[in-house]
């Protein structure tokens, strides 16, 4: 996608009616969870593969974060 193409999709969503717009903020707010979703079970398939927990992951986050 160029530059152009953008400017052009927000000068679209700009002209939107507030109503329209609300709808396309839900439904990129829908879209942008159900990425979210699919790329968290694809982490818990990888951790469970190599045999990760979640105890596992806080005891590293808190020795990153608290030099523990």
């Amino acid at each position: 996608m160029t530059p152009t193409n953008v400017e052009e999709i927000l000068r679209q969503i700009q002209e939107l009616s507030e109503n329209d717009r609300r709808l396309l903020e839900k439904r990129m707010a829908q879209i942008a969870d159900e990425e979210w979703q699919l790329e968290a079970a694809e982490a818990r398939r990888v951790a469970k593969e190599k045999g990760l927990h979640q105890a596992a992951i806080d005891r590293a986050i808190e020795e990153i974060r608290y030099g523990k």
